[in-house]
């Protein structure tokens, strides 16, 4: 289906899974005429489309309180049983051309036992995966299946994403070591910042996950229910891991601006020396230079020489009282 069709319509793609990691695609016309008996039925929608909330409030058999829950604008991680069905809404990172990845993308899910619904609006890379493994005959072959493989491969991109932020991090902590930049403070706020938003929206789906395992619903088996666990362990690992990061963040940021700081003070005390050594020497000349009668040594030939072997004098003197006094 083109691009200009699927944003018109709302469906971006549809399959009957033949059980094998295989599916047929469907159209609107196949999704209304399909029975259980045709396979698993997976229906993937964006959500503005108009065919497809026509379809969703009035041919898909949905409770209207579900729906609200899935078409929500700003939904936050959640899930829960429905009969024997179940409503997930999960985020990943938003892995599109030009975004960043912590303005995440939601992913909507109805799943029951003959079908599954998943609905969103930007692009899901995890989703598109799942399709690839369709169409190359590797992809799942029930609704459990379909809801396992679909939750790790958008574990699978956080992780990624966090591991690539955790290299960040240590990368800045190393330049810490061996440099003073001001340029480091913008890069190690940025990488906070991803860290806190990331956090926002991981943590909540950890729990979802953690949950999820245990709604009574009768097409999850013992072994998927076991990969549901899996996926919220390592979910629970890349919320440690940006808790970690964010922590080290902050960590570094006090150690540039403590460098930075230093680096002022002493700035500013090689300045207060030369400004303490120079008042009394700006004193003396700006004295010998007052254009009023009396001034000694006016009268004499090396009266300028000897003022100035005096104000040498006199500074080498303040060095060798500010070294024993510990000032330099």
């Amino acid at each position: 289906m083109s691009t200009i069709m699927s944003k018109q319509t709302g469906l971006i793609c549809a399959y009957a899974l033949d059980g094998k990691g295989g599916g047929k695609e469907l159209d609107w016309s196949a999704i209304r005429d399909w029975t259980p008996e045709d396979g698993v039925l997976w229906v993937h929608l964006d959500y503005d489309g108009n065919l497809a909330r026509e379809w969703l409030y009035q041919d898909s058999g949905v409770a209207p309180i579900t729906l609200e829950a899935l078409l929500a604008r700003q939904p936050r991680p959640r899930g829960f049983p429905d009969a024997d069905g179940l409503m997930l809404i999960i985020r990943g990172v938003n892995l599109n051309e030009g975004a960043n990845p912590e303005d995440m993308v939601s992913l909507r899910m109805w799943v029951e036992g003959d079908r599954i619904i998943t609905m969103r609006h930007r692009k899901v890379q995890a989703i598109k995966t799942v399709r690839r493994s369709l169409e190359e005959g590797k992809g799942p072959i029930c609704v459990g299946d379909f809801l396992c493989d679909t939750i790790h491969q958008i574990l699978d991109r956080i992780a990624v994403v966090v591991d690539d932020l955790d290299d960040s991090i240590a990368h800045l902590e190393d330049e810490v070591l061996r440099a003073e930049s001001y340029e480091m403070r913008h890069g190690v706020a940025d990488l906070r910042r991803q860290a806190i938003a990331l956090r926002r929206y991981v943590g909540p789906e950890r729990d979802v996950l953690a949950r999820l395992e245990s709604h009574k619903v009768s097409w999850l088996n013992d072994d998927m229910r076991a990969r549901l666990r899996e996926a919220a362990d390592r979910l629970t690992r890349s919320v440690e891991d940006l808790d970690a990061a964010r922590d080290r963040a902050v960590v570094t940021q006090e150690e540039i601006a403590s460098r930075l700081s230093e680096l002022l003070n002493k700035r500013l005390y090689t300045l207060s020396i030369i400004a303490a050594i120079f008042l009394p020497l700006g004193f003396v000349t700006g004295l010998m230079g007052v254009n009023v009668g009396g001034i000694p040594g006016s009268s004499f030939e090396w009266g300028f020489l000897a003022l100035c072997g005096f104000v040498v004098l006199l500074g080498g003197a303040q060095l060798w009282v500010f070294r024993k006094l510990g000032w330099l």
